[in-house]
């Protein structure tokens, strides 16, 4: 008999971004106890760099929760007024390294305003940047901008090891309220790319075939979406 699918309607899946959701391993430690080092940050500034989907966004809201800063993304700095920012304030940008692709005229606001926000938070306030590489790499065409951003200090989030990689798995599941064993663990662990973007991209596409088949996922299922047969 033919095996029955439904549609699949893409619903947000409920995303856990709280310090005790942020599991700590070999690839992120070091990158975490630099964040928690605030407000004794150099030049009040931090950069959190790393590949999509490492926790960049994770460690900015762990961040927020402690600070109470406010999170903009980087293109959105063109409308902002840094001298309605308080002095004392604390602000994360996101995707920093992102500014390069917008339109000129856009770009060079934006980069004018992320350099007066560099001034007036330099005192007191704090500023966290997130990019997939350190600020020093970004394509930036205002000079001054350049050279506030090469006094941030840098913490950088690693490929994830085993352990974390689990964790993310688990934690993916659990955010779409999916409980998973260890044995479909460890058989994604050995099949997919080492990237926790990767691990979101398979729990999405098994969430998607589990629910149109209507069947638990498991290794079996997991086998087809990966061989290309995800429904």
């Amino acid at each position: 008999m033919p095996e029955t699918r439904q549609l699949v309607l893409d619903l947000a899946a409920r995303t856990a971004l709280g310090r005790e959701d942020f599991f700590v391993s070999p690839a992120n430690a070091l990158a975490l106890a630099q964040v928690d080092a605030w407000p004794d940050w150099p030049a009040r500034r931090l950069a959190v760099a790393g590949p999509p989907g490492a926790g960049k966004t994770h460690l900015v809201h762990v961040w927020a929760a402690r600070s109470g800063a406010e999170i903009l993304e980087a293109g959105d700095l063109a409308v902002v007024d840094p001298a309605a920012l308080a002095p004392e304030a604390a602000l994360a940008v996101e995707d920093g390294d992102r500014l390069a692709a917008l339109p000129e005229g856009r770009r060079r606001q934006a980069e004018e305003v992320l350099f007066h926000l560099c001034n007036r938070l330099a005192q007191s306030g704090s500023l966290m940047l997130t990019g997939r590489s350190a600020p020093a790499m970004w394509q930036v065409e205002l000079p001054d901008l350049a050279s506030r951003l090469r006094t941030a200090g840098v913490a950088r989030l690693e490929a994830p090891d085993d352990a974390l990689l689990s964790a993310v798995l688990v934690k993916l599941f659990a955010d779409r309220q999916i409980e998973v064993g260890p044995d479909l663990v460890r058989y994604l662990l050995g099949r997919i790319e080492r990237s926790l973007a990767a691990a979101e991209a398979v729990v999405v596409a098994l969430d998607r075939a589990g629910l149109a088949r209507k069947r638990p996922i498991t290794a079996r299922l997991a086998a087809e979406v990966l061989a290309g047969d995800g429904g």
